[in-house]
């Protein structure tokens, strides 16, 4: 038997006729992954000072827009599909499932041609230059903006969207250390920051990879199938290689030290029973928490970690309020420890505690408590009463601020008298704080659905996370930017890449898989 045959207990190797299915399935993938590279030359969030717009062939694409983004459409499209069959090869319960070597070396596949697109669906990453630029010059990034500090006409403050270049960093002191080394290696060059700042993501990929079927066989989940939603999705895809999100580097952080923390505990399951709990594992729950704790020095919801970890902690030590207590002063001892040398260490201090909410200066529709505070002011303008839409946007936000963390304290409470698994009230509750926070983006899903592909393992959470994940996937398109001006250009790229797609799905149509029966 091959080494990527092995299978898991509970599953048997694919048969003949499922590994020529595979086999199809990953190429399609690859080809979508290459069309979106392809693609993103003309329709990605290109750098102002495009290097490819001269280059013969490549530079055509720069030129056709709606060319550009049907080939995107197109990739994406193709992506989704081979993501979706490969989850008929991975189902829970499955007799015959693909195993994770083969998961591991299909995502290797598809990831390949998209660590050479040009960024796309957002231009954060540009963003992360300029701000990284300003701590290299010695500068305070939480109190300036990219404008203020290296001017409009900089090369790397001209790539950053302009809503952007007045607003101080919203980013923990870690990850703009790690940026800083990146400005002193690339300087003002944008391509090859924009290719360092990728790799950091695929190293926080590399991580989610590595953690996550480790801490699905410890929650009792199928380890492939967690691999298929929380390491393949084509959101991670999307928005953490193609997009180049620093939610890669501080997701894998998180899951690295949730799975160091219980490196010497037994298997958690929620029926128990705990065996007694050894002091020897007090190293590795230090160790996990300060992984955890430099997750959160990247992007701070990562901290949230620290109380489910402290859930499992305080079971295994008796499961009474005393132990939940002493639990939270000793995670808390090394939170603060990690952070302040983090923070101190970085030179950068604790102002970024002041700019975590500046995402929050826009009001976008996405977020469902702006779009309460919408809804009641438009309400309110059609009653006659006044345009009062500004007041019921902050009252509305003020509601979430509340309703989010309520959940999230409602989930450890549960996670402590354990009721669920502690890994899927740390998804269900970052997902709470996030989707009822100020602003929300397509990525922030990624919070909830990583660590809930290995802490959750029914029928109906695996098939809401699919639908949920097709969707966003296929209604975003992959450009950074509006279409001001230029609606005609979607409805014309979207037919395209749907016949083109259409066709390539039927060249195909005998090697897809079919739809088993769920297990009971």
């Amino acid at each position: 038997m091959r080494a990527e045959d092995r299978q898991p207990t509970g599953s048997g190797p694919l048969d003949e006729r499922e590994r020529r299915q595979l086999d199809v399935i990953r190429r399609f993938g690859t080809v979508g992954s290459l069309l979106l590279t392809v693609g993103s030359l003309g329709a990605g969030a290109a750098p102002v000072f495009n290097p490819v717009f001269r280059i013969p062939v490549l530079g055509l694409f720069s030129r056709m827009t709606t060319v550009a983004l049907a080939f995107a459409f197109t990739g994406v499209f193709m992506i989704v599909l081979a993501w979706l069959a490969l989850g008929r090869l991975s189902r829970p319960g499955r007799a015959r499932a693909v195993s994770v070597p083969q998961m591991a070396r299909t995502l290797i596949m598809w990831i390949a041609p998209l660590v050479f697109t040009v960024p796309s669906f957002s231009r954060d990453v540009y963003s992360y230059l300029a701000q990284s630029e300003i701590v290299a010059m010695g500068q305070d990034p939480y109190t300036v903006g990219p404008a203020q500090a290296l001017g409009v006409n900089h090369p790397l403050t001209q790539g950053v969207p302009t809503m952007w270049r007045d607003t101080p960093s919203p980013y923990g002191p870690l990850f703009l250390t790690v940026g800083k080394a990146i400005n002193w290696l690339t300087g003002d060059h944008v391509v090859a920051g924009v290719a360092m700042h990728r790799l950091v993501a695929l190293g926080g990929l590399m991580m989610i990879v590595w953690a996550l079927p480790r801490l699905a066989r410890r929650f009792g989940v199928s380890p492939v199938s967690a691999l298929w939603l929380g390491a393949a999705n084509p959101l991670v895809l999307f928005h953490l290689v193609v997009g180049v999100h620093n939610e890669a580097l501080a997701i894998g952080l998180m899951l690295v030290g949730f799975e160091l923390a219980l490196r010497g505990t037994p298997r958690v399951t929620p029926d128990g029973p705990f065996p007694p709990w050894q002091p020897g594992e007090l190293y590795w729950y230090a160790i996990g928490a300060a992984v955890i704790t430099l997750g959160a020095a990247v992007k701070i919801p990562a901290a949230l970690a620290l109380g489910f970890l402290g859930v499992i902690i305080a079971r295994r030590m008796g499961g009474r309020w005393k132990h939940l207590f002493q639990v939270a002063g000793g995670l808390g001892v090394v939170f603060a420890v990690v952070l302040t040398a983090t923070s101190l260490g970085s030179g950068l201090g604790y102002g970024w505690v002041a700019t975590l909410n500046t995402a929050s200066t826009i009001k976008s529709w996405m977020a469902p408590m702006n779009a309460l505070g919408f809804g009641a002011g438009w309400l309110g303008i059609v009653l006659g009463l006044g345009n009062h839409i500004e007041a019921a946007i902050t009252v509305s936000r003020l509601l979430g601020a509340v309703i989010g963390p309520l959940i999230a304290a409602k989930l450890l409470l549960d996670g402590f008298r354990w009721k669920l698994r502690p890994l899927t009230g740390l998804g269900v509750a970052l997902g709470a704080v996030l989707v009822f926070g100020a602003t929300v983006q397509p990525w922030y899903l990624l919070w909830a659905a990583v660590p809930l592909a290995a802490g959750a393992g029914n029928t109906r959470f695996r098939v809401a996370a699919t639908a949920v994940s097709t969707g966003l996937a296929v209604a975003l398109g992959p450009t950074g930017s509006t279409f001001d001006g230029r609606v005609f250009v979607l409805p014309y790229a979207y037919i395209g890449a749907i016949v083109v797609t259409t066709v390539a799905v039927l060249v195909v149509r005998g090697h897809i898989p079919r739809r088993d029966p769920a297990p009971a």
